[in-house]
């Protein structure tokens, strides 16, 4: 990846790829538990809808704090808070390789979160103080291209670990590596002067900002989306692994690599998006987004045969970055001034949604079986999208 433009202090920033490595080990960290979630009930002894709450525990967090390092980012400088939370998640990454229950481990990804939290959505909100909205959408498809790697082999090296090796060590892996990202960073952003706190100082984080952005009915329409989305496609998406092992007895190396899959159809998008964005607009990448997702969610319900989930994954992961980069673009537009806030307030609602989802779908697979679980997302995912279209079409009008 190329470097980011010259900041107004007139230094060169760390580069994209460096900020890239940083998120590519926070989404494999978070993917690489959807083919380990069997595993993990089973050693602890707990349903999988139970064993979910790592799930949970690690999302709610790390959409919570958003809040706080939003603003935290615009006052003291988002390079220093993505350092510095990079060396917390490291540590909370590898000392989850040593928990003796689910207990322990549980509390530990909550933890985990916290730190994640000040990381991918600070980096967003730095490329967007750095590239004019007109070229923001390509390079936050070129940043994207980190996080697509990451569900690409988060998924494949869970299930080469919980094959071969043990879950844990994957975890102990990450935070080594994690923790020379960290040092990396140091490195590269020591000697730069990021963004000056207002008139030499921090000041007090308040959450007024939250309150004035939410008076803005666009703001209303992408906070809204993005937590059904969550809720949705995330929650729904961590008990596929289960669902596969479960339903056709596939060794966890072959669901970790058809997990990747989600991944796969985001690095299809990330190396297309200036085409695709040419061609449909934000309009259309939200309705065929949209549309993708729908479909293969019902597929997978209906057709039940394990080998048309490789495409439909696929179709499912392009289909979200269409509509999950438009929202997340206009995210990054709607308070210039402060974009740590805007997206900060965007990631919380991602988050949150997730972990929610993947509590509330807990108790449907629990209860009722995954296939009503996929119905129930399928059929959400296209209302979602109809509403995103007319919304778009309405303010595009007015």
């Amino acid at each position: 990846m190329g470097r980011l433009a010259k900041d107004t202090a007139g230094k060169t920033p760390v580069s994209l790829g460096l900020l890239g490595a940083a998120a590519f080990m926070v989404v494999a960290d978070a993917r690489v538990i959807d083919p380990l979630l069997h595993i993990i009930a089973d050693e602890f002894k707990v349903g999988v809808g139970s064993a979910a709450v790592i799930i949970s525990a690690y999302s709610i967090p790390y959409g919570l704090f958003q809040l706080v390092y939003g603003p935290l980012g615009d006052r003291i400088g988002k390079l220093k808070v993505i350092t510095v939370a990079l060396a917390a998640f490291a540590v909370g990454t590898a000392g989850c390789a040593f928990m003796s229950n689910i207990v322990l481990l549980t509390l530990l990804r909550f933890l985990t979160g916290i730190a994640a939290a000040g990381i991918i959505p600070v980096t967003l909100a730095y490329i967007g103080d750095n590239f004019l909205y007109e070229e923001r959408q390509a390079a936050i498809g070129k940043y994207l291209s980190a996080l697509v790697l990451g569900q690409i082999l988060g998924g494949s090296l869970g299930g080469i670990f919980g094959e071969y090796i043990g879950w844990r060590d994957i975890f102990l892996l990450f935070g080594i590596v994690s923790l020379a990202i960290a040092g990396l960073l140091w490195r590269g952003t020591r000697h730069l002067s990021d963004e000056q706190p207002p008139q030499g100082r921090i000041g007090t984080i308040t959450f007024r900002p939250y309150y004035q952005l939410l008076t803005q009915s666009i703001a209303r329409t992408v906070i809204i989306g993005v937590f059904v989305e969550g809720f949705c496609v995330f929650g729904a998406f961590a008990y596929i692994g289960a669902f596969l092992r479960e339903g056709y007895s596939l060794s966890y190396l072959a669901i970790g690599f058809m997990l990747s899959g989600f991944g796969l159809g985001g690095l299809i998008f990330s190396r297309s998006v200036k085409w695709l964005v040419r061609r449909l607009g934000e309009i259309g990448l939200i309705g065929v987004g949209g549309g993708l997702m729908s479909i293969s969610f019902l597929a997978i319900a209906l057709f039940q045969n394990w080998m048309l989930f490789i495409p439909l994954n696929i179709l499912i992961g392009l289909g979200f970055y269409m509509m999950h980069s438009t929202l997340q673009t206009q995210a990054t537009e709607l308070t210039p001034e402060a974009r740590g806030t805007a997206v900060s307030l965007f990631v919380f609602n991602l988050f949150v949604g997730q972990g929610i989802g993947a509590a509330v779908f807990g108790r449907i697979v629990d209860n009722f079986g995954y296939i009503y679980c996929f119905i129930v997302v399928g059929v959400a995912i296209a209302l979602l999208s109809i509403w995103l279209v007319k919304q778009k079409q309405n303010s595009d009008e007015s």
